[in-house]
């Protein structure tokens, strides 16, 4: 993350009652989820300048997702080095 760029909004995401379990198939999903945000923002960059309207709202959700995996991973992370 840059200086300018705020930090993932992590509100709505539930932690505290998320078990090993339940955060293993949250990641799987938004590795899927990414995965194909990315796909999409490449292709909306490859035809640029058709459909630029739609580039920074790709992008947000491209970056929220890979902002929740990190999350993710890095309490995941916490919980196994306890």
């Amino acid at each position: 993350m840059t200086p300018e760029t705020p930090a993932p909004d992590t509100a709505g995401l539930d932690t505290a009652g998320l078990d090993t379990a339940a955060a293993q198939q949250r990641l799987r999903k938004l590795h899927s989820k990414a995965t194909q945000l990315k796909l999409d923002l490449h292709d909306l960059a490859e035809d640029l300048p058709i459909g630029w309207e739609g580039l920074l709202d790709v992008a947000r959700r491209t970056y929220d997702a890979y902002a929740e995996i990190a999350l993710l991973e890095g309490l995941a992370e916490k919980e196994t080095s306890r």
